[in-house]
């Protein structure tokens, strides 16, 4: 028997390796290319890790280099990776990023097919180490990867709402993996569990087909789903929620990016922090400051704390308005 940790949220879904060229090098003339690792919901719990909330990450990695160093990394930001499924078969997924530069954009290209994440299942999972949490984050990233990935995340949403514990959806829409019906479909089949509900508002026009401002979006999503809070992000503009009844919105940052990737991650896992302590104010406030801050840095993951976030919400720039 593992010991259980006391865990605040846990995470589940594929981290891949990431390789990628300077800025200014494309993919095709590259000689070189960085390694990182780059994941969704990993990068949700390395943020909320480094927040000082205790979140474990469950996937299945192949045991051989790839695999580990994706543990490694992710255990040296404090992440608990106990209940990773490990295996002998299949591989690794993998990523290439291509970044870009005005007027030219980014460019991801994936190499993830049959990867051993994607063979995940909901009868390979510790329930009792997940249903020990407060809360758990799911995406529909991992919806899309595999029919067991899909029925794996609505059976982990509807457990954890049967234990009176919550749950956060990111709806995270990748149009290299599905089209937008069927993850509409997908997502449909979860909602109805989901305490928070994050999307871009991109996301909310392609996925969900409102072609209404923000702010309609919101509740008509919290009409739909009875999701309490609602989260819209617009980019450079903030972000708007629905919380309880009650609409907050919050400015954006200016920002200079040195890595956009991973900046919709670091807002999910502000938005978390948030909830946590039952304060709208706080998760779009740490939301946006810390999607504004992972912008600076290079990689998936948000090398960032309580304090930098404070100190940039001292230094002004981004308010609520009420």
């Amino acid at each position: 028997m593992h010991e259980q940790p006391t865990l605040e949220v846990v995470t589940l879904g594929e981290t891949m390796i990431r390789f990628s060229s300077k800025i200014g090098i494309r993919l095709e003339q590259a000689h070189q290319l960085d390694v990182e690792i780059g994941g969704t919901e990993s990068n949700v719990a390395v943020a909320l890790a480094r927040l000082g909330i205790m979140a474990g990450w469950i996937s299945k990695l192949v045991e051989n280099p790839w695999g580990l160093r994706i543990a490694g990394e992710l255990r040296r930001h404090g992440v608990d990776t106990s209940r990773i499924i490990w295996t002998q078969d299949g591989r690794v997924g993998t990523m290439f990023l291509e970044p870009g530069a005005k007027p030219r954009s980014a460019e991801v290209v994936y190499d993830r097919a049959n990867s051993a994440a994607s063979t995940m299942g909901f009868d390979e999972l510790d329930l009792d180490y997940i249903l020990a949490a407060r809360h758990v984050h799911l995406t529909g990233i991992t919806m899309a990867l595999s029919g067991s990935c899909r029925e794996m995340v609505k059976k982990v949403a509807a457990e954890m709402r049967r234990a009176g514990k919550t749950v956060s959806f990111d709806v995270n829409y990748r149009q290299k993996l599905w089209m937008p019906e069927e993850a509409k479909m997908a997502v449909d089949e979860v909602l109805s569990d989901v305490n928070l509900l994050i999307s871009t508002l991109d996301d909310v026009r392609k996925v969900f087909g409102l072609t209404v401002n923000p702010e309609e979006a919101c509740r008509k999503l919290h009409e739909t789903y009875g999701c309490p809070w609602v989260i819209i992000t617009m980019g450079g503009a903030g972000a708007i929620g629905f919380f309880d009844g009650e609409i907050k919105q919050v400015g954006g940052y200016e920002v200079e990016p040195v890595d956009r990737v991973g900046a919709g991650d670091a807002f999910a896992a502000g938005a978390i922090y948030g909830f946590l302590q039952d304060s709208p104010d706080i998760s779009l406030k740490y939301g946006i400051a810390l999607a504004a801050l992972k912008h600076t840095i290079f990689g998936d993951q948000s090398y960032l704390g309580i304090r930098d976030i404070e100190r940039l919400l001292a230094a002004g720039g981004s308010d609520i308005q009420r």
